[in-house]
Parts: structure tokens; sequence; C-alpha cells
């Protein structure tokens, strides 16, 4: 964790000079995304090719977009900070660690799901987090800055009191969501619980022995955006055109979901090359809560309050629109 705000910290002092003022707008970008069904938008973007129809509709025609996949969002934010991609499309958790370490200089553009997280264990004596005792391995996306890693970090003071904010801290460990998934149906491995996300916790609540300990509605009391598609202020500044593109195309792919889901489904099998089936999928789509694609914030200032309560943000926004661009200041956000 100190590494990881060593590094934003660095990474922010070069962020100044990243873009150089009136310079023409880009035409080819490249936007991240984790691995799961919680992306979904950008899986409808990429194979209709949402984002360069609306900027050529914008007046910037030739926009190529570059689809890029992480493990965890921490990739994805190194990646930003580095210059080597221009969108990330993560976790509330990294926006509010990048927004607040950058001074600013990364902003969120618009939120594309808002669905539950569960944390499951194919471990028979966890049915709580109650259960956890120190030598439980818990999987999640990125330690301390993940979603998960935050929720785990808001349930154990919720439970225990606020100085007790990271007790669940030395249990987790870092794994993706397939090698997660794939360390549960491995008997002999000793990570027996993932808080997972769609699709991976519908597929391992499938397993033998595999049960839900909790989740993220359980905690924060509510939704919670899960993904935000963020970006350094220079790059949104100097290609207004593309973030106009971004939001007008999240806006067409959450219609084309809620329209027609299977073939939203099949956008994802396409792109993600997932084998479970297309009934499965929509299945899990039809889960309490699933379908919550939505470009609103949710939960966000929850989280801004506890990271600052424990002293990993060193400023406290006023409001959800402090840590998003003003082109989201007329959505219904919280």
């Amino acid at each position: 964790m100190r590494g990881f705000l060593h590094g934003l910290t660095a990474a922010a002092m070069m962020l100044a000079g990243a873009f150089s003022a009136g310079a023409a707008e880009k035409t080819d970008i490249s936007i991240t995304r984790q691995p799961g069904i919680l992306y979904l938008v950008s899986h409808v973007m990429e194979t209709q090719k949402l984002i360069e129809k609306r900027a050529e509709a914008d007046g910037l025609p030739g926009v190529k977009v570059e689809w890029r996949t992480f493990s965890g969002g921490g990739a994805q934010t190194d990646a930003l900070l580095s210059g080597s991609v221009d969108i990330v499309n993560t976790g509330t958790g990294n926006l509010l660690l990048l927004w607040d370490r950058t001074r600013g200089k990364v902003k969120g553009i618009v939120t594309n799901s808002a669905q539950p997280v569960i944390m499951v264990s194919r471990d028979p004596r966890i049915k709580s987090l109650k259960d956890i005792q120190p030598g439980d391995k818990i999987a999640v996306p990125t330690v301390g800055v993940s979603t998960q890693a935050i929720l785990l970090q808001m349930a154990a003071a919720q439970m225990y009191g606020d100085n007790q904010v990271h007790k669940f801290d030395a249990n987790t460990v870092q794994l993706g969501h397939p090698d997660a998934m794939a360390a549960l149906a491995n008997q002999n491995h000793e990570v027996k619980s993932h808080f997972s996300a769609p699709p991976f916790q519908y597929l391992e609540l499938k397993q033998p022995g595999v049960h839900e300990v909790v989740n993220s509605r359980d905690i924060i009391g509510g939704e919670l955006t899960q993904g935000t598609f963020f970006t350094t202020t220079q790059f949104a500044g100097a290609n207004p055109t593309i973030i106009k593109a971004v939001r007008e195309a999240t806006a067409d792919a959450i219609d084309v979901i809620k329209k027609d889901p299977k073939k939203a489904v099949e956008a994802y099998k396409t792109v993600s090359g997932d084998k479970t089936s297309v009934d499965d999928l929509l299945a899990i789509l039809n889960q309490p809560h699933m379908m919550e694609f939505r470009m609103d914030p949710q939960g966000t200032m929850k989280f801004a309050a506890h990271l600052y309560k424990i002293g990993t943000l060193k400023t406290m926004p006023k409001a959800w629109t402090d840590y998003y661009l003003p082109e989201a200041a007329d959505l219904n956000g919280n």
C-alpha cells in the first residue's frame, strides 16, 4: 500500500507536462478494463464501435479505440499515470486515490455499473466475516486499494471499531478474478475465499461447497459504483470530443443492454472469450440488482468518507462532483 501511494505521488509530479495545450485531439486512444461482466458496457461499446461513431457524429472522424484488459485496478492506474493508456475503467477506490494524490488532476468521466460484489468461500467454517482467522486467505483484485479490499476495511470498522479497520488486510492476497476462481476450484489451494465480482461470483457459487459470506450491499447499505471511466484532466481538456463521445457511447451501450441483454452478452463472449453459455450469462443478469448498469455515481461519497477517516485520502471531497469532470455534474450521483 505504501509503495502504491508513493508511486502515485511521484507520478502526479509528471502529470502537468503530460499534454501540451492547444494540441489537436487524439484519434488513437486506449481504454482499459478488468475481466468480468461488470464491464459489459465496455464490451458493447467495443463490438459496436460506439465511441468511434459518436466521435464522428460530433465532428471527430477516424477515431480508433484500443481496448486493453488488466487483471486489477492498480495496474490500470499505473498505466494511466505513466501515459501508456488514456482512459481507465475500474473501481471507485482507485479513482478517489488518484484524484487525491494528483491534487485533482485525475477525475471521473461517467460510471457504467453498480452491481453487487460478493465474497464467497469454500471453507465450511467461514460463514461470516466473524469467522475469519489470521491464517485465512481472501483473494482480492488489488491488495489495499481495490473495491473489495476497501469493503473489507469498512466491514472491519463496522464490526470491531475504527481502530480495527485494517483487521482483514493481512488476510488479503492479490489475484485476478479468473485466477481466484481457479484457486477456489482447487481443493489443495491455500486460497479458500474470494471477494469476487460478476460473473465469477455466480459461477463460483455453483461449485460444490462454495457459499456466500457477505456482499457489498450488506456493507455499504445499497448500491455501489463498480465501473467508472476516468482520465487525467489534461487529457480531458485536450480531448473534449472524446470525453463527450465516451459519455454518449456509455448511454448507448446501457440502452442496448436494457433492450437486448442477449445481444450484449454475445458481445461480452466475443470480446472476453468467456466459455460460459449465453443462457447462463443471461441467468446471471437476472440475479438481484445485476441490471444496475448506470451512469450516475452510487455510494462513492461513503467510500471517500471511509478513506479520509483512515488517512488514506488527505483531502475530503465536499461532493462527488469534486472528483468527476464538469461534464458529469448534471447526473444524479452520490
